[in-house]
Formats: structure tokens, sequence, C-alpha cells
């Protein structure tokens, strides 16, 4: 499918890997200028042949230093996908386990990133009338299904965007949320990951957390959420082929949210 995409430009956060990758590689393949922000740069996202810059958004200035040096490679602004966040590898403790540094670290990445990197891009992403995806969690629906501080940040994520959708809707931005569910990234995959950490907490093996994580999710598919799916669908909501669609948050977690 043509997602009329060809020519226009992007910035894409936490681009070096999982869902990030994947939107990069999405974009690009339907003929997007995409510059891909990523603090560490891997060599599956210098092969997409998108722009790359290093940059660390949980720094107060990483996001206008990346929306002013995206402005310099591209011109102008189309779409912004808010994808950067984490911080909840090894945050496997309730609510009193986690101190003010803590909390402060995984809002500064999974909030505060995007509000910053927002603000720096929206001035031409109205003169475009362009799009803004971000990207939250199932959890937000869910925030006692992991770290509070990570699911209650993913929250205020996806109410941002509609705040947002409201105000600016009317200037010709759209604004929408993505929301997976358990994906098959690093998340879960990495033995030094947030998974890896659950798997200990429980005295499960990694591999034997994962493979149980879609029945004990409720996962109707049977199946972890692959990064491609997800890319598909960013790709899609950035695109004029969704010029209707705007203020809402999408699930995709294979079924496990269950509420309408």
């Amino acid at each position: 499918m043509d997602m009329l995409l060809n020519g226009k430009a992007a910035v894409v956060t936490g681009a070096s890997r999982g869902i990030g990758l994947a939107t990069v590689t999405a974009l690009v393949g339907e003929g997007m200028k995409v510059v891909a922000a990523a603090r560490t740069v891997t060599p599956e996202l210098k092969e997409t042949g998108a722009i790359i810059l290093q940059v660390d958004l949980a720094a107060a200035d990483g996001p206008r230093t990346l929306v002013e040096a995206a402005l310099a490679e591209l011109g102008e602004l189309d779409v912004l996908v808010n994808n950067v966040g984490g911080g909840d590898g090894g945050a496997v403790g309730g609510f009193l386990s986690f101190d003010d540094p803590a909390w402060e670290e995984i809002y500064n990445l999974n909030l505060f990133a995007a509000v910053r990197t927002t603000r720096a891009a929206l001035p031409s992403l109205v003169r475009q009338r362009g799009a803004i995806v971000n990207v939250s969690s199932n959890g937000a629906r869910m925030p006692h299904a992991g770290p509070v501080p990570y699911t209650t940040a993913k929250a205020a994520l996806t109410a941002f965007g509609k705040a947002l959708a409201e105000e600016f809707g009317p200037q010709g931005v759209r604004v929408n949320t993505v929301s997976p569910g358990p994906v098959r990234t690093a998340m879960w995959e990495d033995p030094n990951g947030y998974g890896a950490a659950l798997a200990t907490s429980m005295n499960l093996e990694r591999e034997q957390l994962v493979a149980g994580l879609p029945a004990a999710m409720g996962m109707t598919t049977g199946r972890l959420v692959e990064p491609a799916e997800v890319g598909t669908l960013i790709a899609y909501l950035a695109s004029p082929l969704a010029g209707s669609t705007t203020g809402a948050d999408h699930i995709i977690d294979g079924g496990s949210v269950k509420t309408a």
C-alpha cells in the first residue's frame, strides 16, 4: 500500500532497536527522509539509510538539539514519532522500592523527552500541517501491570497526546498514540533487560517467562507483538491515509486489554 509519504520528512526518537528501528525501516520504505535519533548507534540502524543523530534525549537540552539538527538536515518536519522510552530494566519492585531519583529518571525518559521534543518540533509541524505519533504502552491502561513509575509515565504520555490533538488539531496537526503490549524487543529478550530481572524475581528462567507471557497477559493471539507490526501502524497513522484519525489511542497488544 502506498501511504502517500514519499518525499516527506520525519524524526523518530529511540531509533536504535525494537519499535524505533522498525518505525524507521517502515518510513524509509515509504520514501520518507528520516532523521533517526538514538543514544547508541547500532549496525541495524545504519543499514536503514536514515540520517542518524546521536543524542541523549534524557538530557534537558537533548530534544532541542535534535530538532535543530533535524531542521538543518530536512528543512521542515512532516512527522514526529516520540518513541524513546524505557528505564524499566531491573525495576521490578513495588511502589515503596522507588525513590525520587528513580521516578525522575523514568519520567524524564518516558514523558519529558516527548514533551521537550514536541515543543521544539511543533512550529515546523504546524507549518507543514503534520502528524505526531507517541508510543505509549497498554500499561497506561493497566498501571498495576508493570513498574508504577513506568506505567504512570506512559499514562501521562497518553493524556499528553490527547491534549495536543485538541489544541493543535485546528492548526492542522494530527496527534495519535500507539500503545503496544509485550513486543519482541530487548525489553524481554536482553539477558540484562526487564524481562530477565522479572524472571529472576519470580525464580524463573528468562526464556520460561517469555514463553508464558502471552498466556499470562491474556493475549488471545498467543504470541508477542512483532516490532514491524507496530512500525507499520505508526507509519499508517503518520500518513495522509489517516487524515481523519486524531486524538486516538491505538492498542496493539494481541488482545491483552479486554475493556473498550
